[in-house]
């Protein structure tokens, strides 16, 4: 069998608010972007999330592509910049070292073909991912709720690496992400499908993913790249700082790309699952600033773990 799929992505003002998608049809696509990104940045992420979403399955692939980068990286200049340490034949750095390293990554062992599909131009795949990825786009210019789409159906959970380079905000738990003003125990979310964090961890339990995944969140690597943290963070996540101030996902998303990240260490206390798809995290923390109680809400979510609501309280 082979999937057709077809790939996109869209920024306003390049760079601007920016948004990717691909698309199988009305039941089986997703979305997802940030808040500042370019073009090439949502091409790439397009492809790499279908992938990433498809990799549990044995068949070919072929995405229908209107970025000639996007082909071209791929297909011909890929292999010499990895020669090069990921630099041109000028010597300077390639731009989106860590996209274009992920969709190294995701290529392996796929068996996969790229056709180019002029865009704008009818097509009707290749109009429907650009419509989503624009949507995406103009949902974070206009501050809406972002269209997420469905994923793909049934994809296994895979877990955050710290060696992976998220630059998406795909969330695929429901067709668009709504703002509440706080998780809801009673009412968890069903594990639908995809992740497109990493490796699949069969061997850990929940709670134990729960805990790299505090983990992989503390990491400054992770926390310089807003991002990154997008990946982790709930589309209704909310957090009560220490300082006592409500912060929201896109509050904590422009703070963290504002400042720089210092190492914090972490201590797990305890795991333990309150609900269906909902664990709860007690941690004490400690960095420059002092130590910290930490309670961290986890949901599973379109078959991930995400971060749903976090409190901090400095210790005396």
């Amino acid at each position: 069998m082979t999937i057709v799929a077809a790939a996109d992505g869209s920024a306003l003002g390049n760079p601007g608010p920016a948004g990717w998608a691909w698309y199988v049809d009305d039941d089986c696509w997703s979305a997802g972007g940030w808040p500042h990104g370019t073009n090439n940045q949502g091409e790439l992420m397009a492809v790499i999330d279908l992938l990433e979403s498809t990799a549990h399955l044995d068949d070919d692939l072929r995405i229908l592509c209107d970025s000639q980068y996007v082909i071209n990286a791929v297909t011909k200049w890929m292999a010499g910049w990895k020669r090069k340490g990921w630099r041109k034949a000028d010597g300077a750095p390639v731009l989106n070292r860590e996209l274009l390293e992920r969709l190294d990554r995701a290529l392996q062992g796929r068996r996969y073909s790229f056709e180019w599909v002029k865009g704008h131009a009818g097509h009707d795949l290749n109009e429907a991912a650009d419509a989503r990825a624009r949507a995406v786009a103009t949902a974070y210019q206009k501050g809406d709720p972002i269209p997420i789409g469905p994923g793909w159906p049934h994809a296994p959970q895979r877990a955050v690496t710290a060696s992976d380079a998220v630059r998406a905000d795909d969330v695929p738990d429901a067709t668009t992400a709504t703002a509440a003003p706080s998780p809801s125990l009673a009412t968890p979310e069903p594990a639908l499908e995809l992740d497109i964090f990493g490796d699949l961890a069969a061997a850990e339990t929940d709670e134990e993913l729960v805990a790299r995944l505090e983990r992989e969140l503390l990491d400054p690597a992770v926390r310089s790249d807003a991002s990154r943290v997008a990946e982790l963070l709930h589309p209704d996540f909310e957090e009560i700082g220490r300082s006592g101030r409500l912060w929201g996902r896109d509050e904590m998303l422009q703070a963290l790309a504002d400042e720089e990240s210092a190492p914090m260490e972490l201590d797990v206390l305890n795991t333990v699952s309150v609900a269906d798809g909902i664990i709860l995290l007690t941690a004490r923390t400690m960095d420059a600033r002092g130590g910290s109680l930490r309670s961290s809400l986890w949901q599973r979510s379109g078959g991930r773990w995400r971060l749903r609501f976090h409190q901090g309280t400095p210790e005396a």
